[in-house]
C-alpha cells in the first residue's frame, strides 16, 4: 500500500533536547488526519521535519513511495506536498486574489526574457486569475478579492493560507493549528470545507490542532504523540479512550 506520507524511525535532537525519538507513522491517502499530544510533545518538530524545514538526525520521510528526507522545503513544496503555519504566512499589502495568485508556481512572464513578449504569458495571466477566483470560491473569500489581506480576520487569513496551498496544486497540505484563535462558528466551517476539499478534490490533510472539541468531529484517524515518541494511533474514539493517551495530558 502507498501511503501519502510515512515516517520511519525519525530521530530529532536539538543538543541534549530529544524532540522526536523513533517516531515512525502513517497518512493514509485521501483522509483527514490529526496529529494530537500535549505541548512539547514534539509535533511542531515532526512537521518540520516532514516539510524539508529541520533535516532528520536520522530515519526516512517518503512521500507518495519517494524518500523526500532532507528535501529542502521548495523542492517538497514542488513535489505537491505543501504546509501552513500557526501564524499565516501572507503578503498583507498584496489583495486576496493576488496572495492567491502569487502561489501559482512557474509563470512565464517572470522570466527576464518572457516577461518582454506579452503575448506568451498574457493568457496564463488569465488562467491564472481565473483559477485562483475557483478557488476563493472554494474557501469562501470570493466576496474579499479585492480587499488587502491586512484587514482580513485571523480565520480569514487561516482561510486564505490554506487557499494559496490549493493554488500550487498541492494534493497533501500540513495544516498547524488551522483553527487557532478561531471564533467556533468559523472555526467549523473550516473543518468542514477540509472535509468538503477532501470528499471533492480527494485532498489529504495532516494537521496539528489543540481544539479537539471541534476537530475531532471532522478526522477520519488520530495519531497521538508524547515527549518526543509516537503512542498510538486509530479512530478519534480509540486514541482519546486510550489509557496512555490519557495519562500523556493528564500525567496519570
Amino acid at each position: 500500500m502507498v501511503y501519502a506520507i510515512e515516517v520511519e524511525h525519525i530521530y530529532k535532537s536539538f543538543g541534549n533536547l530529544k524532540a522526536l525519538y523513533d517516531v515512525s507513522l502513517t497518512v493514509d491517502e485521501h483522509t483527514i488526519t490529526i496529529l494530537m499530544g500535549p505541548n512539547g510533545s514534539g509535533k511542531t518538530t515532526l512537521i518540520n521535519v516532514i516539510s524539508g524545514f529541520y533535516k532528520p538526525d536520522s530515519g526516512n520521510v517518503i512521500y507518495k513511495g519517494k524518500s523526500i528526507t532532507g528535501l529542502p522545503p521548495h523542492k517538497i513544496y514542488k513535489a505537491g506536498l505543501a504546509r501552513t503555519f500557526q501564524i499565516p504566512a501572507l503578503f498583507l499589502k498584496l489583495t486576496v486574489l493576488e496572495n492567491i495568485m502569487v502561489a501559482r508556481t512557474e509563470k512565464k512572464g517572470e522570466g527576464f526574457r518572457s516577461c518582454l513578449f506579452k503575448n506568451r504569458w498574457v493568457d496564463e495571466e488569465r488562467q491564472t486569475a481565473e483559477e485562483a477566483f475557483k478557488i476563493l470560491d472554494i474557501v469562501g473569500l470570493s466576496h474579499m478579492w479585492d480587499k488587502q489581506a491586512s484587514v482580513l480576520s485571523g480565520g480569514q487569513m487561516k482561510l486564505l493560507e490554506l487557499g494559496r496551498a490549493l493554488m500550487t496544486g498541492a494534493e497533501t497540505i500540513l495544516l498547524d493549528e488551522p483553527i487557532s484563535g478561531v471564533n467556533p462558528s468559523l472555526a467549523h466551517d473550516i473543518f468542514a470545507k477540509l472535509v468538503t476539499l477532501r470528499d471533492n478534490y480527494g485532498i489529504t490533510f495532516f494537521i496539528i490542532e489543540h481544539r479537539l472539541d471541534i476537530a475531532l468531529g471532522y478526522v477520519d484517524k488520530v495519531v497521538a504523540m508524547a515527549f518526543g515518541k509516537f503512542v498510538v494511533s486509530g479512530s478519534p474514539q480509540e486514541v482519546t479512550s486510550d489509557r496512555r493517551v490519557i495519562e500523556a495530558y493528564l500525567g496519570g
